[in-house]
């Protein structure tokens, strides 16, 4: 198995990129406390190596953060997880650049209606952050909640993406 792992510098922290064989399977905030790694290790059970990320996912990194966000829509993830995760994870991927969604209408979307919560709990053990967009998820009422790696990026993030003012 050819799992790899490399820092990304982004203008709102340090990212960790993990790939395998040249696809995109976990990435996070450096400083995250260990999440990603922890996520990688249950997954695959051995930790990634460091070697250099696909010059696809890298390319596609630096556009987004240069400022052309559908830059991450084409890239390839293989994000693990239960097939009700895949669902969400899926639907996190089709919300547009630019616009955001409450966990509420994120249920109705993958026919789960009464499923906020589980979305809400999908939602954050998604572990392709940015790429599979977790943080274009808001409360009902528009306010930010629950961003693992702090709501400061969220909303950082959206205001990137134009979401936000």
């Amino acid at each position: 198995m050819n799992l790899h792992e490399t820092r990304f510098d982004s203008p709102c922290g340090e990212l960790l990129v993990v790939t395998r064989d040249g696809r995109l399977v976990g990435l996070g905030f450096a400083d995250g406390d260990g999440r990603l790694r922890r996520s990688i290790g249950r997954r695959f059970g051995v930790a990634p190596v460091s070697g250099p990320a696909p010059a696809d996912v890298t390319r596609a990194l630096t556009a987004y953060f240069d400022g052309e966000i559908a830059a991450l829509d084409g890239l390839e993830v293989n994000a693990g997880g239960t097939a009700f995760q895949q669902r969400v994870w899926r639907a996190l991927r089709r919300i547009p650049a630019g616009r955001t969604v409450a966990y509420r209408d994120l249920a109705r979307t993958i026919g789960a209606p009464d499923a906020v919560r589980a979305v809400g709990a999908a939602n954050g053990a998604n572990p392709i952050g940015i790429v599979v967009p977790c943080h274009r998820v808001i409360a009902a009422d528009g306010a930010l909640h629950g961003y693992a790696y702090g709501l400061d990026r969220k909303r950082w993030l959206l205001r990137h993406e134009s979401a936000i003012a």
